[in-house]
C-alpha cells in the first residue's frame, strides 16, 4: 500500500493499538497514518479499499470500552494531528472544528468570547472531539445540558458505500434548524468510527454559563445517596450536575492528590445549583432520603476542589490495579435498585467496586478493582461485569451510557438490542461499508 509517511515501527504502533480498557483485545496494526487533511484521509480510505486493509480511526485513546483498538493487519489512523480550530461564529453561536481538537482546548478557545460548549467528559483535559463524537460522550452537565449528540450541527465525513470508498461528504447544516431528508448527522453520532472517518465537525455553542452554587450531601449508604437521586428527580429538580462518589473514590483521590477531602461517609452526592429554588429543593431532598448533612456553598474554589475529585477518581483508582470500567444507565427512578445490585454482585463474585456516577441521569460507573497480575480476580471481575450488564437491562437500563459499545460491551449490545434491531444496524452498517473496513468488529 503506497501512502506517504506510513508509520511502521513497532513499538509506536503498540502505542496506537489500543485505547485505555483493561481486558480488551488488541491485535497488531499493519501500519498507523497520521493525516492533517481531509485529503489525507481520503487518500488513506481509497488505498485501504484497494487493498482491503481494515482501518481503525482513533483521536486521544482515552476510551474505556476497545473502541479504538486495532485488529490484525489493519491501518490505524491517528487523527490527534488534526487538530485545528477553524472557525468560531458568535453570532451564529457554533464553531468548526477538526476531529483531533481537544475538549478543553475547545472550552478555552470559545469562553475567550464569552460562548461555552457544554459536552464535558471527565476526560475533557485529553479526549478529542472526534472521540467525543464517536462515543456520544456525555460529562458532569449533560443532566441538564444535553450530551454530544445535541451540540453536532454538521460533519464532514470520508466514507465507503453507496458512494466510492474516500468519498468525503458534508451531513447537517449549520442551522438552528433543518430537516432535509434523513439526520445521517445524528447516525454517524455514537457509531464508533464504523461507518466512516469524521475529519470535520461543526457544533452548537451556547452563551457562558451563569454562576452555579454547590450542594453536597453525606450519605451512610450507596443505597441512601440513590435514594436523594430518585428524590431529587421526582421533584422536578434541574441541577447543572448531580455526581455521586463512593468512600473508595474518594480515599484513592485523597491518598493520590491530598485535597483535603476526608472521607467520612459511604457516599456524597455533589450538585450544581443554578437557582436559590434548586439549591433549596436539594438540601430538602438530600435531607428528606436521610443525608448525615447536607451543605451548600458559594465558594468557587471549594467548590471546583470537590468537582476536582470527582474528575480524579478513574486515575487515582488505577493507581490500585487494573481497572474494568462500567458504564450502565438505568431509568433515574432505578438508581437506588441498581445501586443495591452492584454492591451485591461485588459480594458474590468477592470483587473490589468503587462507584461514580453521573448520578442525576442514571449513568453510573462502577470500577471493579482486581490486583495485578491476579488471573482469578480477573475472571472473577468479568463474570462481575456481564452480572452488571444483565441486571441494568432488567431494570429498564442499557449497556452503555457514554463510554460506546467497543469489545467490551458488543454482546450486552446485541442482548439488549434483539434481533430485529441488530439486524437493522448491520444492514446499515453493509449499506455505508460494504467491505466492513471501517472498525471492523466493533458494531
Amino acid at each position: 500500500m503506497k501512502l506517504p509517511n506510513l508509520i511502521t515501527d513497532p513499538n509506536t504502533l503498540a502505542g496506537l493499538s489500543h485505547d485505555e480498557a483493561e481486558w480488551a483485545p488488541a491485535g497488531t496494526p499493519y501500519a498507523a497514518l497520521r493525516p492533517q487533511s481531509t485529503e489525507d484521509v481520503q487518500q488513506a480510505v481509497k488505498a485501504c479499499a484497494e487493498h482491503n486493509v481494515p482501518i481503525v480511526p482513533r483521536g486521544a485513546g482515552t476510551g474505556l470500552s476497545g473502541g479504538a483498538n486495532a485488529t490484525d493487519g489493519c491501518l490505524v489512523l491517528d487523527l490527534s494531528r488534526m487538530n485545528r480550530i477553524l472557525e468560531i461564529d458568535r453570532d451564529n453561536l457554533l464553531a468548526v472544528v477538526q476531529p483531533g481538537v481537544v475538549n478543553d482546548d475547545l472550552k478555552k478557545a470559545v469562553a475567550a468570547q464569552g460562548l461555552w460548549y457544554p459536552p464535558d467528559p471527565a476526560s475533557s483535559p485529553w479526549s478529542t472531539i472526534s472521540g467525543n463524537v464517536a462515543t456520544n460522550a456525555g460529562g458532569l452537565c449533560c443532566l441538564k445540558y444535553g450530551v454530544t449528540r445535541d451540540y453536532v450541527l454538521g460533519l464532514e465525513a470520508v466514507l465507503g458505500g453507496p458512494v466510492p470508498y474516500g468519498t468525503a461528504v458534508r451531513l447537517g447544516r449549520r442551522t438552528t434548524k433543518g430537516v432535509a431528508g434523513y439526520d445521517l448527522t445524528s447516525l454517524l453520532v455514537g457509531s464508533e468510527g464504523t461507518l466512516g472517518v469524521v475529519t470535520e465537525i461543526t457544533v452548537r455553542l451556547r452563551p457562558a454559563p451563569r454562576p452555579a452554587g454547590t450542594v453536597v450531601g453525606a450519605f451512610d449508604s450507596l443505597v441512601a445517596a440513590g435514594q436523594a437521586v430518585a428524590l431529587s428527580t421526582s421533584r422536578g429538580l434541574q441541577p447543572a450536575a448531580l455526581e455521586l462518589i463512593d468512600r473508595a473514590c474518594l480515599q484513592a483521590v485523597e491518598d493520590w492528590k491530598h485535597l483535603g477531602i476526608e472521607p467520612d461517609t459511604e457516599a456524597m452526592l455533589l450538585a450544581r445549583a443554578e437557582t436559590p429554588d434548586d439549591a433549596d429543593g436539594l438540601v430538602a431532598a438530600f435531607t428528606d432520603a436521610g443525608a448525615v448533612w447536607t451543605e451548600r456553598s458559594t465558594d468557587s474554589t471549594e467548590a471546583e476542589a470537590l468537582f476536582a475529585a470527582r474528575r480524579l477518581t478513574y486515575p487515582a483508582l488505577e493507581r490500585l490495579g487494573p481497572l474494568l470500567t462500567e458504564d450502565v444507565c438505568v431509568p433515574r427512578s432505578a438508581v437506588p435498585a441498581m445501586l443495591a445490585h452492584i454492591e451485591e454482585i461485588g459480594a458474590r463474585h468477592q470483587v473490589r467496586i468503587a462507584t461514580i456516577a453521573h448520578a442525576g441521569d442514571g449513568n453510573l460507573h462502577p470500577l471493579l478493582i482486581t490486583p495485578p497480575g491476579d488471573d482469578n480476580a480477573r475472571i472473577a471481575a468479568q463474570a462481575a461485569f456481564e452480572d452488571i450488564i444483565d441486571q441494568a437491562l432488567a431494570l429498564g437500563g442499557t449497556v452503555t451510557g457514554e463510554h460506546g459499545v467497543g469489545l467490551l460491551k458488543r454482546d450486552g449490545m446485541i442482548r439488549e438490542l434483539g434481533p430485529g434491531a441488530h439486524a437493522v444496524q448491520q444492514a446499515i452498517k453493509h449499506t455505508l461499508d460494504p467491505l466492513n473496513l471501517f472498525n471492523p468488529g466493533k458494531a
